[in-house]
């Protein structure tokens, strides 16, 4: 092959070879370029759209042409659009406001008690004791008592747990412990209406308001300042408690049950609202009964007596409950020796008396 031929050839290859990269170099340059954005009619509806918020907004009842196989009052609401508002108004203001009535309270009867000291039997105890509560008024009472303490120490658990309880045990502890609460409070709690019934029938002779109610709110109850106050078997303050306790615990308990059994047709509406309605019958139910405990055990001497022995001690009796005084020393069978060792006994001449005396 001559030298000319041959760098034809030669010549003719370079050709081929840069038209073949030129070629590559534009397809590669191509393929970078992004494609142009594609457009639609403005007209053009979101199918989708218009599914998310139909879902989304649906009300309590299916609409016509909407089917389910879950057969409940929400079935057709699969988003509750209320449900982060209450969420958030439960976190922010209901939980700030009874975490601080709840610490204020205590802080405010410790304040009292400093100041007041406790309410003393002028002269003290006589040495006699008079029979107040038989056997079964005060097992209806620590039935009551016990079952009430279980109940608001899990429910604060619950509601305060991830705030107290999981910064100090950990969240292993805490899920155990939150779990106990919350199966603890679900089996018990359907039994406390039962108690409170029974408080109902066996004292609600015995704390319909009087005339001296009145004047013992008026002095205060002995408690502010030092001024003798009238009262039959329970005073005026323990028949408030006693109202309070019915009523709140009625509440309570009604608000309770719609919450454990979900079964009577009550959507999550209403289940929210029964659990605001629970809350604040039961924080008023704990701060109340801070009360009720401070009164009866060191605010007031020999007062804890009557719900620890059944009886009470007579200079007691004459000084907070004068007038069922009155009326029970008639029978002095009720009247009967101080169990204390510490006092003198003097057993009085007996009488017939009545069990409730």
């Amino acid at each position: 092959m001559s030298k000319r031929v041959l760098s034809k050839l030669l010549t003719l290859s370079a050709l081929v070879i840069a038209l073949l990269a030129g070629i590559s170099a534009s397809f590669a340059a191509e393929s970078t370029v992004p494609p142009p954005p594609q457009t639609y009619p403005i007209d053009v509806p979101n199918p989708a759209t218009d599914l998310w918020r139909a879902v989304r907004q649906r009300g309590a009842g299916p609409p016509l042409n909407a089917s389910t196989q879950v057969h409940n009052v929400d079935a057709a609401q699969m988003i509750n659009a209320s449900g982060e508002e209450f969420r958030q108004y439960r976190r922010k203001d209901f939980m700030r406001v009874a975490g601080w009535v709840i610490v204020g309270v205590p802080i405010a009867i410790l304040l009292f008690y400093l100041v007041r000291g406790k309410v003393r039997i002028p002269g003290g105890r006589s040495g006699r004791r008079i029979r107040r509560f038989p056997d079964y008024d005060r097992t209806i009472h620590w039935f009551t008592a016990v079952l009430f303490i279980f109940l608001a120490a899990t429910g604060l658990t619950l509601l305060f747990g991830r705030f107290v309880v999981l910064p100090v045990f950990g969240p292993e502890a805490f899920s155990v412990i939150a779990s106990a609460c919350k199966e603890g409070h679900n089996l018990f709690g359907p039994l406390f209406p039962v108690a409170v019934l029974l408080l109902l029938v066996r004292w609600v002779a015995r704390n319909i308001p009087a005339g001296r109610d009145f004047v013992w709110l008026l002095k205060g109850g002995g408690i502010i300042g030092n001024a003798h106050v009238s009262a039959g078997f329970f005073n005026a303050g323990e028949k408030i408690w006693f109202w309070s306790v019915v009523v709140l615990g009625i509440v309570a308990s009604v608000s309770g049950l719609i919450l454990v059994f979900p079964v009577f047709g009550q959507g999550r509406d209403v289940m929210q609202l029964a659990l605001i309605v629970h809350g604040i019958a039961t924080v008023l139910f704990i701060v109340g009964s801070f009360g009720h405990i401070y009164i009866g055990t060191i605010g007031s001497e020999g007062s804890f007596d009557g719900m620890r022995t059944g009886y009470v001690d007579e200079a007691w009796a004459k000084v907070h409950h004068d007038v069922w005084y009155a009326e029970v020393t008639g029978d002095r069978e009720a009247v009967a020796a101080a169990p204390d060792a510490g006092h003198p006994t003097q057993r009085p001449p007996l009488q017939t008396s009545s069990e409730n005396a």
